[in-house]
């Protein structure tokens, strides 16, 4: 099994105004005149981690990672207002210019594959290739699945802690109720909230259960951007048209791109993966047996090594 690469820190760091309020924290790791990859976090919300950077050679890679809008080192911290999709692809643009980048590899997972798919159909000439893991087409029955009923099926005592912040005569709305509480002046509340949203997205994450995945969701900071973010993006349809990833992949045409997908990821369903690759041809789709959703899984970390080796290999 492949592993991830030695611990690394960025050689550059920078602050990019987007928006009237947005400011986005960008890092460049490994070699500054390599391969151009981006690497897309999840969530929405979630941000970076330091061993997001270990996916790459940096011997070969010039590694571009960032915090997206109101997450991670981003400021301001968990703010919904100017927060969509499409600004977001945009912020991309402003960091691929900024950094003077040509076309780029875009790496991404779950919610980072949905905006790493977006970015790709909105601009292909700019990608040169995609990395993708725990596809999440950001459907209405996808959200329904995991934060309605589906998961809850598989999970039921995570999935208790999950719905007991909310009353029972809300729950037949939970994505609502949760949104009113993540948005209400009531402090404690809101972190309540946000706590056990996050805590039921780390705990389904794995296939067998991980302290080190949950202690991130679990961590305050974190619960409360990606809880807010998460709910304030699927209240208004993830800021997509109905079935837009699918309906746009001819535009992934000539497009190279490896799909990592666990069999039992309970998070995205691997029908999302397989309804992305029947829509993408040039895709190769990997469903790794033994894995849930999380990229620290040790068939996704080897099956995503071995593409980032691959197009070094092809775009060198």
């Amino acid at each position: 099994m492949r592993q991830l690469f030695t611990p690394i820190e960025p050689y550059r760091t920078h602050t990019l105004a987007v928006g009237e309020r947005h400011r986005l924290y960008v890092e460049e790791c490994g070699r500054p005149d390599g391969l151009p990859v981006v690497f897309v976090h999840g969530g929405p919300g979630a941000g970076c981690e330091p061993w997001h950077r270990r996916f790459f050679d940096p011997t070969i890679y010039r590694i571009i990672l960032f915090d997206q809008r109101g997450c991670g080192r981003s400021h301001p911290h968990a703010e919904l207002a100017g927060n969509t999709t499409e600004n977001l692809v945009a912020d991309m643009e402003t960091i691929r210019t900024a950094l003077g980048v040509e076309r780029w590899i875009v790496f991404g997972g779950s919610w980072g594959s949905t905006l790493g798919l977006v970015y790709a159909e909105t601009h292909p000439g700019r990608v040169l290739g995609l990395i993708l893991r725990g596809i999440f087409l950001c459907r209405p029955r996808d959200i329904h699945w995991f934060y309605q009923e589906g998961a809850s099926f598989l999970l039921p005592d995570y999935w208790g802690d999950y719905i007991q912040t909310i009353p029972p005569q809300e729950r037949d709305a939970l994505v609502p109720a949760y949104y009113k509480r993540l948005t209400g002046d009531d402090e404690l509340v809101r972190m309540a909230a946000a706590k056990a949203w996050s805590l039921w997205e780390g705990r389904a994450s794995t296939l067998l259960p991980r302290a080190s995945v949950v202690a991130h969701f679990a961590n305050p900071r974190t619960a409360l951007s990606l809880a807010r973010i998460e709910c304030h993006y699927f209240m208004n349809d993830s800021f997509l048209e109905p079935d837009q990833i699918l309906n746009h992949a001819e535009r992934l045409r000539g497009i190279p791109g490896v799909i990592a997908h666990g069999r039992y990821d309970v998070v995205c369903p691997v029908e999302q993966a397989w309804a992305l690759h029947r829509a993408w041809p040039e895709s190769q789709l990997q469903i790794i047996a033994d894995a849930g959703h999380s990229a620290a899984e040790t068939g996704i970390v080897d099956a995503l090594v071995a593409a980032t080796n691959q197009f070094a290999l092809r775009f060198r």
